[in-house]
């Protein structure tokens, strides 16, 4: 049986708690693309790994909910000048390798996404995912489906980093800050930690409607 969440309220306490209050259309509408792609897929599952997985798309998309290119630059070439800018500056001081400059054949492969899908061999992988060739095009990352299902089966499978959602969150473990090893080692772990654990506090279940489906 799976209990569904009550989504009026889910959807009045996220705006109150990490959107100031007011969502927009275009948040609202990517938010319920990944509730409606667990609902669909993974309902039975720990409601603490789709929280972590909406912090991730917050995070990872500037709050926006909406696939986007790294630096949220229109196009990639504006991307990649904002890259290398914050490089040459020192402040990308993690990166050995700018994998954001074009390759041979002129492919940028710079994050995209609900989560920022980065280098060739990551979008190697999720081309096998998704049913998409995402080498031959890799702004099809952007596109909503694909989006969302590399952010959900990424996280799942521990497509990323080699962590996934279980090693982090599991009937014996929670550790929402170690959980953003699963996509980006340590970095700003305690703030996504803070943002899940607020998507987490507003999925009460449906009770009200007594929406029970099996």
């Amino acid at each position: 049986m799976v209990v569904h969440m009550d989504r009026m309220f889910f959807f009045d306490a996220v705006r109150e708690e990490l959107f100031k209050g007011e969502l927009t259309q275009p948040q609202v509408e990517g938010i319920t693309a990944i509730l409606d792609a667990w609902e669909r897929r993974f309902a039975p599952a720990d409601l603490r790994w789709l929280a972590y997985i909406l912090a991730t798309a917050y995070h990872e998309t500037a709050y926006t909910m909406q696939p986007v290119r790294e630096t949220l630059a229109q196009s990639d070439a504006r991307a990649v000048e904002i890259l290398e800018a914050a490089f040459a500056a020192g402040r990308l001081s993690w990166v050995k390798t700018p994998y954001w400059r074009p390759d041979e054949d002129g492919c940028c492969w710079l994050g995209r996404g609900l989560v920022q899908l980065t280098h060739k061999r990551n979008y190697e992988a999720m081309s096998v995912l998704t049913g998409i060739d995402l080498v031959a095009d890799p702004d099809r990352a952007m596109e909503m489906d694909a989006a969302v299902t590399i952010l959900i089966e990424g996280m799942l499978q521990g497509s990323f980093t080699g962590h996934k959602l279980a090693d982090h969150l599991n009937a014996t473990t929670e550790d929402w800050v170690n959980a953003r090893r699963i996509v980006n080692g340590t970095d700003r772990a305690e703030k996504l930690a803070g943002y899940a654990k607020a998507f987490h506090a507003a999925m009460r279940p449906d009770a009200a409607q007594g929406r029970v489906r099996g």
